[in-house]
């Protein structure tokens, strides 16, 4: 089983001593990279939910840089110690809540004290964390349940520790460099807290607290390295400098008295009773500011935010200059040991290894990017996940008009396809969709569709696009661009012929197209181009879904709640499958066999399986499917579920499901029950796919709908997390035989089956009648004769037939 697609970004990152690592939290586990080629070298696994904090243990010598010590806190209430040069666990300490947030003082001004087991043993080792606690109720009151709290990380397992501050959710610590003042933002305030002279292992220390107000939402401050000065960031776009902060409440004995002279002085900027000197407001970011750090000697401020660019501040003088255009909102940024070497974090789940002070970027370690916000017009209808079976490489939609190449077997990032050439600022108002992306079986051919929104109703435009990859490589070059190809239609789907360089286009406007290659022979070289082949439709009804057989001898188009069945090259209808309850919005074969899978959406969800050879319902359930798979060289397909409401209500099922919403079905060819079910989480807007990279063994791949994926061996034991459901349960319903009639055209009446057989026993053969135009359309629409009969029936039963008299 290989997990990937996991956030860079959810915590900062962290340099080791030596600047030749950066540690990353990687979900549950923390991921170790070579700063050097931004390739992972080994990862710390052990918490059980996701890491929120890593502190990289300083070397207190230039000796000591080759040590490889870290902490960490994770939402299953448990601090670990780790050396990550092996990697090992050395520590585990239990402190029975969710830890949000964790800072080590000690660490700081003291950081010899984790070699230091004496000092340990003492009680010198003191954390300040922002935990979660649900079972604390005021008075009745709404619940605080963020509580910052001091822990002594001595012992093994923590008791509830002193608590600083109740906030109503779990705020981030944020630590001064030199170890001396930690504090929280909490909406327009900014807490800030004193620590002991004795690191705060004393059990009678205690810190002292002060306050600073603002008028607007704080979203990030930092602490200057040196000097009493505070910068913060607020959602507007501004940034606040405050200086000489706790002089008259964090100042000692002798300082204390030499400042309370100053108390009654005017301090520009300062509101109301802010122990501060002055307070200093610039205004350049058009948005919020989540990003503030001081360079390591003070000089500078470093500040970025939602428009994506970094901007740095001269400290006495305001004057600044940029890092324009990293394409994402900024995150964090983080200094290394090495003074030349930098990092920012983007919410792209990029991070960018910058040259200092050039801000040049060197490299990038680029995660999964997470899916566009779509439209709530093209919720559901869009298709932003396609795979390349043969080698394991999934084209996913990203926010920035892109289509981005990830190796899912790898989990790493291969290219980018910049699919509309727009400038993309993060938060402005979206105006162009990319509705759909598909990957030809050889994964040689990527067609994409891009819809530009009207603009105060006027405009709009809808662009379908063929892309060729470069031979032995994944650098798609743009071939071919069709404007309008459905007239002012939309394109509801794309699907390629398995074998041949063949490609079909459906359309709500009622029509769809079969496009070709120019050069059959080589369909990714680089002259080639795509023209249209044929064009079908079916009573005018829209188009919303198409698949090719297995063989390519058959297309199969869902028009709207009837599946129609083409010859691809002669574009003839050879046969219509029976309406479905509901509009279809998949179409899958199920490999090499004769059975169509159909999938429909509201207001009546159902997944069904057809017969292409008898016409026939084989079975249906009554599912909400999201994706559909099939394997290339059996029978055996899957399909991605969501699970009905009503199964999150039941208590006896709440258990099975543990807050999963969707499922994942495996099947083979015409039989109904399940070969095997997995629960899953997030399957809204997910993709599945077989990979058949290794014909023996094909796996299964699922993408969740924020990009995180799993590979697996669906027929192995030991990598399946196979769920106790019942099928029957799960689905609903199961509809065979006649049931399959019952679930189109109604409930069949009782009858007696031996009073029907003395029926049939008596009944007069079949004679043909005199006047067809009467019979012939009664029935189901699956009897109708072939057209051609059906015409000369017709046409026939017109003529007036003459009797000759012979004389």
């Amino acid at each position: 089983m290989i997990r990937g697609g996991r956030s860079y970004v959810t915590s900062p990152p962290s340099f080791s001593n030596d600047a030749k690592k950066l540690l990353v939290c990687t979900g549950n586990t923390v991921s170790v990279f070579s700063a050097a080629t931004g390739l992972q070298i080994t990862s710390l696994e052990g918490h059980t939910a996701p890491v929120t904090t890593l502190i990289v243990v300083p070397a207190s010598s230039p000796a000591q840089k080759i040590l490889c010590y870290c902490w960490t806190a994770s939402l299953d209430g448990t601090v670990r110690h780790w050396d990550f040069s092996g990697p090992e666990l050395l520590k585990t300490i239990d402190a029975q809540l969710p830890i949000y947030s964790m800072a080590i003082p000690s660490l700081l001004s003291e950081p010899q004290v984790q070699i230091d087991k004496r000092r340990e043993l003492s009680g010198k080792l003191v954390a300040y964390v922002s935990v979660e606690d649900t079972s604390v109720v005021k008075d009745g009151s709404k619940e605080l349940r963020g509580h910052i709290r001091r822990f002594n990380l001595a012992k093994p397992r923590i008791p509830r520790g002193d608590t600083l501050k109740e906030t109503a959710e779990p705020e981030s610590i944020v630590i001064s460099p030199s170890g001396e003042f930690f504090g929280i933002r909490h909406k327009c305030k900014i807490h800030i807290w004193d620590v002991p002279s004795s690191g705060g292992g004393s059990r009678h220390a205690v810190s002292r607290k002060m306050t600073l107000h603002h008028s607007k939402f704080i979203n990030a401050f930092a602490f200057h390295p040196t000097e009493r000065i505070i910068a913060a960031g607020d959602v507007t776009g501004r940034v606040l400098i405050w200086r000489g902060f706790g002089n008259r409440k964090l100042a000692l004995g002798n300082q204390k008295k030499k400042v309370r002279a100053m108390v009654d002085l005017d301090n520009a900027g300062v509101r109301g009773e802010d122990d501060a000197e002055s307070c200093t407001t610039w205004h350049w970011h058009s948005a919020e500011v989540n990003v503030l750090n001081f360079s390591s000697d003070g000089a500078y401020l470093y500040t970025g935010g939602r428009e994506g660019v970094l901007v740095v501040w001269q400290l006495d003088t305001g004057k600044k200059k940029f890092l324009p255009r990293i394409g994402s909102p900024l995150l964090y940024f983080m200094w290394s040991p090495d003074p030349t070497l930098s990092s920012v974090v983007c919410a792209d789940n990029q991070i960018h290894l910058l040259k200092m002070p050039s801000m040049e970027i060197l490299r990038t370690i680029s995660g999964i990017k997470p899916p566009p916000s779509l439209p709530r017009m093209y919720e559901g209808l869009a298709s932003t996940v396609a795979f390349d079976r043969s080698s394991g490489i999934a084209a996913l939609c990203t926010e920035n008009y892109c289509v981005q190449l990830y190796n899912l077997l790898n989990d790493r990032g291969i290219s980018e396809i910049q699919v509309c050439e727009r400038n993309h600022q993060p938060g402005d108002e979206i105006t162009v969709v990319v509705t759909a992306v598909a990957l030809s079986l050889d994964g040689s051919v990527m067609s994409t569709t891009e819809v530009k929104l009207p603009e105060d109703g006027i405009g709009g435009l809808v662009s379908l696009k063929f892309w060729v990859s470069e031979p032995d490589s994944k650098k798609f070059t743009l071939s071919t661009i069709v404007y309008e190809p459905h007239r002012d239609a939309g394109v509801s789907a794309i699907a390629f012929h398995p074998t041949r360089s063949m490609a079909v286009s459906t359309s709500f406007g009622g029509d769809f197209k079969i496009w070709v290659c120019n050069s059959d022979k080589n369909q990714a070289d680089k002259d080639s181009s795509w023209i249209c082949h044929a064009v079908g439709s079916y009573k005018k009804k829209p188009m919303t879904a198409a698949a090719f057989s297995g063989d390519g001898t058959v297309l199969a188009v869902a028009a709207e709640n009837v599946i129609t069945l083409w010859n691809p090259d002669k574009n003839i209808l050879l046969s219509v499958l029976g309406a479905t309850l509901t509009p279809i919005t998949k179409l899958c074969f199920a490999g090499t066999s004769e059975f169509l899978v159909a999938a429909s959406h509201y207001p009546r969800p159902e997944l069904s399986v057809w017969n292409a050879c008898n016409l026939s319902l084989s079975w249906s359930y009554g599912l909400r499917i999201e994706a559909v798979t099939s394997a290339v060289d059996s029978s055996s397909f899957a399909v991605l579920a969501l699970i009905p409401k009503s199964f999150k209500t039941d208590e006896t099922k709440e258990n099975i499901f543990r807050s999963r919403d969707g499922a994942i079905l495996l099947f083979n060819g015409s039989d109904p029950k399940p070969v095997s079910i997995w629960t899953v989480m997030k399957a809204k807007g997910g993709s599945i796919s077989f990979l058949e990279g290794d014909k023996s063994q094909p796996r299964l791949a699922y993408v969740n709908g924020s990009h995180e994926y799993v590979v697996f061996d669906p027929n192995s034991d030991e990598s399946q997390e196979r769920s106790a459901i019942d099928y029957d349960s799960l689905a609903g319903q199961e509809e065979t035989g006649d049931a399959g009639y019952t679930s189109l055209y109604g409930q069949l009446p009782d009858y007696d089956k031996k009073r029907m057989e003395d029926a049939e026993s008596l009944a007069t053969p079949f004679v043909s009648s005199d006047r067809p135009w009467e019979t012939i359309f009664s029935g189901s629409t699956l009897n109708f004769p072939p057209l051609q009969k059906l015409c000369a029936e017709f046409f026939e039963s017109l003529m007036e037939k003459r009797t000759t008299i012979v004389e």
